[in-house]
């Protein structure tokens, strides 16, 4: 089980992320996570948000480079050690993770994973009890 993330580069300029997030205002498009890495020249914005075909299109139509990616998103209880068996299992596995971000609210924690083989990550982590939100999930559908 997996999901789509979108990988938007932004030039370094003021106003370009407010710009990229007008846009999915304009269209109805909800984002679910976000997050923002910088180099000197540009920034990556790697985001999951809820018509990932619907945002692609309409952000390459302003102009954005975009790239759509597969990763997968564990839900976990928000508690010391959480995030810990999840990548313990990886590791395991011999599976390195490329990069991830994660957010917690109350008494749950998401984390989005990206691995070279997302399929293979989803099914191993499925099949120790770890629960992976699915496109329904997150999606407006």
């Amino acid at each position: 089980m997996h999901i789509q993330q979108l990988s938007i580069f932004l030039e370094d300029r003021s106003g370009r992320l407010t710009e990229l997030t007008r846009i999915l205002a304009e269209h109805d498009i909800n984002i679910t996570a976000l997050n923002l890495a910088e180099t000197t020249d540009y920034g990556i914005v790697r985001m999951v948000v809820g018509r990932p075909a619907l945002a692609k299109e309409v952000l390459e139509k302003a102009g954005f480079s975009i790239r759509l990616t597969d990763v997968a998103c564990v839900n976990i209880p928000d508690e010391p050690g959480s995030l810990y068996r999840v990548l313990k299992i990886l590791t395991e596995e011999n599976i390195n993770v490329d990069y991830m971000y994660a957010f917690s609210n109350r008494d749950v924690a998401l984390a989005v994973i990206r691995t070279a083989d997302i399929s293979g990550v989803a099914g191993i982590l499925e099949k120790r009890g770890v629960k992976l939100l699915s496109q329904r999930d997150i999606y407006q559908l």
